[in-house]
């Protein structure tokens, strides 16, 4: 068995290493332009078109990001040619950390603390009701249910929308276009835990934001496209939303210029709310391989109508 692993960037050697102690039976070869050899699957993070010749040939690519937008934008990857995404692999966890402080920090109105404190303000303020403090969770996927449940567990009333009907332990769930209207009036946070679709992109827009409480803060974890970034932007310059903690950006990394460097209600953290974990992401890829080759079936294979 021939593997084509393309990972560049100082983890190359970690993650070329690791795919070789757990896939000792296979041949592990690093990506090189004009390479035309043969290979039976490939393992790719971050794919340009260059490798689109290559990963046309082979049965099956494993892509080692959780977006799996690049790969669906190359047109010579043929139908035939198997997409599966990584499930977790430690994501999860990551999500639901970045998710907690995000909502406690809101809940607990640590904000405004900060203000008072460059003020020199000494102003205590009353604990808000938990139980009226609801959190919208907007994706319903392996990492949203457990952000979902992450923050139901810490006592917060949780809402969770999916464009079809999901049923979540301790999750009100809600579905479909009426169903998101319904749900972002009642949410003190709001966060984003979506795929990058044509029916998503730019979902979070003037009319849509503007659905949530006076005060409400924006949280994005899945893709910067879903948020129309000038809608967000008059929202909180004209007082309508609290605040927003964005991780991820329509340009990435963040140009210099953009105004969320230095806007006074949006905290940035450069992409790191859910980093894929070596070890977690390559037992899965390798048991995933080795089920292909006996002719087993895989989750985690992208329905490449849906885009995810």
């Amino acid at each position: 068995m021939r593997i084509l692993l393309h990972c560049q960037g100082p983890a190359a050697g970690t993650w070329h290493d690791a795919f070789v102690r757990a896939l000792p039976e296979a041949e592990i070869v690093a990506w090189t332009p004009h390479d035309a050899s043969a290979f039976d699957y490939a393992i790719v993070y971050k794919p340009g078109p260059e490798q689109g010749a290559a990963l046309a040939r082979v049965k099956a690519v494993f892509n080692l990001g959780a977006g799996v937008d690049p790969f669906l934008a190359m047109p010579a990857l043929p139908a035939s040619v198997t997409l599966v995404r990584l499930e977790d692999a430690g994501m999860a966890e990551q999500m639901a950390e970045y998710a907690a402080y995000a909502v406690l920090r809101v809940f607990r109105d640590f904000p405004r603390y900060a203000d008072d404190q460059r003020a020199r303000r000494w102003s205590p303020r009353r604990r808000a009701d938990k139980a009226a403090f609801r959190v919208g969770v907007l994706g319903l996927g392996v990492l949203g249910q457990r952000v979902a449940a992450t923050l139901a567990g810490l006592g917060f009333p949780v809402l969770g929308w999916s464009r079809g009907a999901r049923v979540v332990d301790g999750v009100t769930t809600l579905a479909g276009a009426a169903g998101l209207r319904a749900l972002l009036p009642q949410c003190r946070v709001v966060i984003a835990l979506l795929p990058h679709t044509p029916e998503t992109a730019g979902l979070l827009n003037r009319d849509t934001l503007s659905l949530l409480p006076a005060g409400a803060w924006l949280v994005n974890l899945a893709r910067g496209a879903l948020v129309v970034e000038p809608d967000l932007l008059a929202l909180l310059d004209e007082g309508r939303l609290g605040g927003a903690m964005l991780d991820v950006f329509v340009d990435e990394p963040l140009p210099a210029d953009h105004p969320f460097w230095h806007h006074p209600r949006i905290e940035i953290t450069p992409h790191v709310s859910g980093l894929t974990l070596v070890e977690p992401a390559v037992a899965q890829v390798a048991a995933k391989i080795r089920a292909l080759a006996r002719g087993l079936p895989v989750t985690g294979v992208v329905d490449r109508e849906r885009r995810y």
